[in-house]
């Protein structure tokens, strides 16, 4: 696989209880292995290392960022991807492995829509498609503009309905419907790791809430990899925020993210679930700002519900980091 790369410019009832002492890698570094070690994680976990065919055509590919949440984002209007499951996701675990491929959290795709000017189609590093996205559906609404596909005022279809999205200079605000089934105090334990109570709300992928009152200090993947998959969640599983309270309406946040099966430097989805939790523990209102692990901050607004939020709109950076061609 031969790259080509251009740059562009542009606390509440009953406490959980850890059982863990283990320190973070540092204030803005999720917690992994490094170098040759992960290298060879990325290439084995993602099955990026299974073999099959190298690619039979050139294909341009965009990298862009939201609050350090990264992306490749392709431009399949012409459906030149053909939709297969098995396919596609080889491509995306081959893209996405970090250092022996373009390296990203996950695979966008603008295709068409009957419904909009595009459709999104959103790949975890696993392969897996999820249903949305929220820092992806900014960072796409920017790619739009830059394609052509829209103006900087715009709907677009998910497989989680019609998103509207506004493209500023520095920012993409994406409105993103509801955020439902919230469900508060879902007591678990995991693996000797942790014991106390979590809160749940879907924002159009399923994420859980841990609120703690040490942030930097906490051993976000190994506990999110336990929550992640914990029977209460099953079979679907659920992303995992811890979050800590830091001043008025504001949040710092860290994430472990299913498909990506690691933490992430931010996570829309996961900004909106803390933020709705928050407001509803009487602890947060909107807007909430939330400082994210790459030390971009996300902005939510939302109108509380008696399931959730609605009205829910996610405000942040969105940008090109480069463009290259794979060949």
């Amino acid at each position: 696989m031969a790259v080509g790369v251009d740059a562009v410019p542009g606390r509440g009832v009953g406490d959980p209880v850890f059982f863990t002492d283990r320190p973070s890698k540092g204030p803005n570094t999720p917690s992994r292995s490094t170098g040759e070690d992960a290298a060879r994680e990325d290439w084995v976990s993602t099955g990026a290392n299974t073999r099959t065919e190298e690619p039979t055509m050139s294909l341009t590919f965009w990298k862009l960022t939201g609050a350090g949440n990264d992306f490749i984002v392709i431009n399949n209007m012409d459906g030149r991807i053909k939709d297969d499951v098995e396919a596609r996701r080889a491509l995306v675990r081959r893209l996405c492995a970090r250092r022996v491929g373009v390296g990203a959290d996950g695979l966008l795709m603008a295709e068409p829509s009957e419904r909009a000017p595009f459709r999104m189609r959103y790949y975890n590093r696993d392969g897996g498609e999820a249903e949305t996205c929220g820092n992806g559906a900014r960072c796409i609404a920017r790619f739009a503009t830059l394609q052509g596909l829209a103006g900087e005022e715009m709907e677009f279809e998910t497989k989680a309905g019609l998103y509207r999205a506004t493209v500023l200079p520095d920012s993409a605000i994406v409105s993103m419907g509801e955020a439902h089934s919230l469900r508060l105090d879902i007591p678990i334990e995991v693996d000797g790791l942790f014991r106390g109570p979590v809160d749940f709300v879907n924002t159009g992928v399923p994420h859980v809430v841990v609120r703690v009152e040490n942030l930097d200090g906490t051993a976000v993947s190994e506990l999110g990899r336990a929550i992640r998959r914990h029977e209460r969640f099953a079979p679907a599983g659920a992303n995992v925020n811890f979050i800590e309270f830091v001043g008025e309406n504001l949040l710092s946040i860290r994430t472990y993210e299913r498909g990506v099966e690691d933490e992430t430097l931010a996570c829309g989805t996961g900004a909106i679930a803390s933020a709705v939790v928050a407001s509803r523990r009487g602890l947060a209102s909107s807007p909430v700002r939330l400082s994210t692990r790459s030390g971009e901050a996300l902005t939510v607004r939302f109108e509380p519900t008696d399931d959730g939020a609605r009205e829910v709109s996610l405000e942040g950076e969105a940008r090109v980091v480069f463009r290259g061609e794979i060949a």
